[in-house]
């Protein structure tokens, strides 16, 4: 596969940032949103845990 030529990249970067702009508003809101939210911790380390002993547990059939 060959290097992207200069057009490419300049327009990549471009939509790069016309997306950053575009999803500015959502985010702002997004941040204020969770300052006023009630934080969650076990509904995030559950899942996390879980994933985490599954990945162990693909590893450990694998080497079996």
């Amino acid at each position: 596969m060959e290097p992207l030529s200069t057009w490419e990249n300049i327009l990549l970067g471009a939509l790069a940032l016309l997306m950053i702009f575009w999803m500015t508003p959502g985010l702002k809101a997004a941040l204020e949103k969770s300052k006023t939210a009630q934080s969650d911790w076990r509904g995030v380390l559950i899942p996390l845990v879980l994933v985490v002993f599954f990945i162990v547990f693909l590893i450990a059939m694998v080497r079996s």
